[in-house]
């Protein structure tokens, strides 16, 4: 299998990403249609950029973000828990990983991390902010091993079931 990694016009591939997404959340239909307009607004912003993996011309893996916003609603909702850390200074000049999944069949094979660095190291920011599933799950330690921190946890958005960690890390990352 040739992986190949390069940009990705997220924007024309959504609904193959969000199959990805689907297959490694274990989303449903309704959870992909709200999805498909985030992430649609987000490729709108300033400096939203989106990498792929693919094998055999098949998505496989897709990470995308931009630089953080105060106003932005993730930011809205992290910066009190931030704040109650002390760490609310890491919503200003960080690039967020918005979103970064690699489909099931093709997840401990690197994919991930070459994604993860290769969308920061083009970053100007100075450091990288994200959250996932406040769980010690394979995800959590592929971001400790390129060194991000807890910056806060048991961060609860609306809506979602779990809450999550919020992590940073300055760059560039660990290799």
């Amino acid at each position: 299998m040739d992986l190949v990694f390069g940009p990705l016009d997220l924007p024309a591939h959504v609904d193959e990403a969000l199959a990805v997404q689907a297959a490694a959340f274990g989303l449903g239909s309704d959870e992909i249609a709200v999805r498909r307009q985030i992430v649609l607004r987000h490729m709108s912003y300033p400096g939203a950029r989106a990498l792929g993996a693919t094998a055999d011309d098949r998505l496989v893996g897709f990470v995308y973000g931009m630089p953080n916003d105060r106003a932005h609603w993730w930011s809205t909702v992290v910066e009190p828990y931030l704040r109650a850390q002390h760490h609310d200074e890491w919503l200003d000049d960080s690039f967020v990983i918005t979103e970064l999944h690699v489909h099931p069949r093709h997840q401990n094979q690197g994919i991930g991390r070459t994604l993860i660095t290769a969308i920061t190291d083009t970053a100007a920011e100075p450091r990288s902010i994200l959250s996932a599933i406040d769980t010690d799950s394979p995800a959590r330690g592929l971001y400790r091993s390129l060194g991000y921190q807890d910056l806060a946890r048991q961060v609860h958005f609306p809506s979602a079931p779990k809450p999550y960690a919020v992590m940073g890390a300055p760059l560039p990352l660990r290799r």
